[in-house]
């Protein structure tokens, strides 16, 4: 259940769009969808962004009319500031900084490798128990960079759905480890192995992402940014921040009858 329009917000949207234009859209009882705050002190916070929210405005998005910079912004009332990426289709930990100084040093901690991310993701195929992928990738302007990332195999799943020649449909859940932070690296590295994640466009397999729209109206990408670890920059406190599946990830493991215990550690406070 979402959590009901405060009176402070509604009073903030309605001075900021005007009462006319504010009051013909919405009303007092509406109820407005708020990020999950998974963390926060004077310093950070964490949501669990949900799938297609963007992080910020971006012209290759001109569809998209929410942001988590201004949602967050406006539920907590001050500005922030965007540590690291999230790709729109991806959903889980998302982390800001409260001012310039925080955001520069979680930004450092970030290009210097300290900090360890976790994802999840449903794959095509049973992929191998584990293993590592070093595939450079070249950026959009064209600059070649390395790239690696681990991968564990959790669980698999076989269903009877003909997939193409086969008389039924394989599909893995892998935890993976990315040691770099390349654009789509994990998604690029996953299709590279021949077993990409399902619902990724352009980079997965359209065969298997129209089976799940057609056969169960789903078309979201079954990737999820996990768990974030590392020291915090100012009280040098070991930090570890978890995000729950999203629904249709949730729905997903249903379809497929996966099981999950949940190998991140704690949020440590």
């Amino acid at each position: 259940m979402l959590p009901l329009l405060t009176i402070s917000r509604f009073l903030a949207l309605a001075v900021k769009t005007g009462f006319a234009q504010f009051l013909g859209k919405t009303c007092f009882f509406s109820r407005i969808p708020m990020l999950e705050i998974l963390f926060q002190d004077e310093f950070l916070v964490a949501i669990n962004k949900p799938h297609g929210l963007l992080v910020h405005k971006s012209p290759i998005a001109a569809d998209a009319s929410e942001f988590a910079v201004q949602m967050l912004r406006d539920q907590i009332g001050q500005r922030v500031f965007p540590t690291h990426r999230l790709d729109r289709k991806t959903s889980g930990v998302l982390l800001f900084a409260l001012d310039a100084n925080t955001n520069s040093a979680m930004q450092g901690k970030f290009e210097q490798r300290l900090v360890n991310k976790t994802y999840l993701a449903i794959v095509r195929g049973f992929i191998p128990e584990n293993g590592e992928i070093e595939y450079s990738l070249t950026n959009d302007r064209g600059t070649i960079q390395d790239a690696f990332t681990r991968y564990e195999r959790l669980a698999t799943a076989e269903i009877p759905v003909a997939y193409g020649k086969h008389p039924s449909s394989r599909y893995s859940l892998v935890k993976l480890l990315p040691e770099t932070g390349r654009h789509h690296q994990l998604r690029k590295h996953l299709a590279h192995i021949f077993h990409p994640i399902i619902g990724d466009r352009p980079h997965g397999c359209n065969k298997q992402n129209r089976l799940w729209l057609e056969k169960w109206q789903m078309n979201n990408m079954l990737l999820h940014a996990a768990s974030l670890a590392f020291e915090h920059p100012v009280s040098k406190v070991g930090i570890a921040i978890n995000a729950g599946f999203q629904p249709e990830f949730v729905r997903a493991m249903e379809i497929l009858g996966l099981t999950f215990d949940n190998p991140i550690p704690p949020l440590i406070a």
